[in-house]
């Protein structure tokens, strides 16, 4: 019903920055919330940022003054700008999306395949 496209990642040399885009389609009533989450290998996916419909953002303690969230409701989008890129950082980034499909029905959540970050040292 809902598809997310991931764009944007990539190689980058420490001190640098990237700029993730996502963008949701399908049968789309109201995004609740959309966010970026991070898996590097062997580790569990955690949370990046995350972006309400009312514009409250929360970040990981990680990313905090690095990473910048936005939304762009009308389009469905949502973009990740990382600056002062680490290697700590190097991981596979998710878009997460929380969506009603139809009103009145329940929220569900929908991951976008992922996109390569590599940080080099």
């Amino acid at each position: 019903q809902v598809q997310l496209v991931e764009s944007g990642g990539g190689l980058v040399q420490a001190g640098g920055s990237l700029r993730l885009s996502c963008a949701a389609s399908g049968r789309i009533f109201s995004i609740h919330a959309m966010g970026w989450y991070r898996q590097a290998p062997g580790e569990q996916r955690e949370l990046v940022a995350r972006s309400t419909g009312g514009g409250s953002t929360n970040y990981a303690d990680s990313v905090k003054g690095r990473f910048t969230i936005f939304r762009d409701n009308a389009k469905n989008t949502v973009y990740l700008q990382m600056n002062s890129l680490l290697s700590e950082d190097t991981a596979v980034y998710y878009c997460n999306a929380d969506v009603e499909t139809v009103p009145g029905r329940r929220v569900s959540a929908y991951w976008g395949q992922g996109t390569q970050v590599t940080v080099s040292s």
